[in-house]
């Protein structure tokens, strides 16, 4: 049985690795340092072509920011067995049109027993089919996602 796509969220400090760095690095990064062995799983179960939120975490920004796709599936870099550790490429599909605040995830209704709410501290973090697609439209959706925007906030298919 061949698996569907799967979706993510990938935390970040906007000091360490913003958005703003991500497009400026030609929208290619590795996504590194994930220390927590659960995070790790989470990234060793990525696969090509898998999207991912890019989220700003921290005391003055936490939300949604963007868009990454798996470009290259985890992989062990480091000097050893001992001390490698689990790494995914990552590229950037697009900026979310609406930046989606944690504030506005905890009091939608749709989005409760969302997996961030119960283990805010996991970096990485799988979700659901059903909640990524409501975090988009919370968002109006991304650059790239192939919906089309009107002047008049219409979505039109692209």
């Amino acid at each position: 049985m061949v698996k569907g796509k799967q979706y993510w969220l990938l935390k970040t400090e906007p000091g360490e690795w913003s958005w703003e760095d991500q497009a400026a690095n030609g929208g290619v990064t590795k996504w590194d340092g994930v220390k927590n062995k659960q995070a790790q799983k989470h990234l060793k179960a990525m696969k090509l072509g898998d999207l991912c939120f890019s989220y700003h975490s921290g005391a003055t920004a936490r939300r949604v920011v963007g868009v990454v796709s798996v470009l290259k599936e985890c992989y062990a870099e480091g000097s050893d067995d001992k001390n490698s550790e689990a790494v995914v490429d990552v590229k950037a599909v697009g900026e979310m049109r609406r930046q989606v605040d944690l504030k506005d995830m905890k009091q939608d209704g749709e989005l409760k027993g969302f997996i961030m709410f119960r283990q805010p501290r996991l970096s990485v973090l799988p979700v659901p089919e059903r909640v990524w697609e409501r975090i988009c439209e919370l968002g109006n959706g991304f650059e790239g996602d192939g919906i089309d925007i009107g002047e008049d906030g219409d979505d039109a298919k692209a």
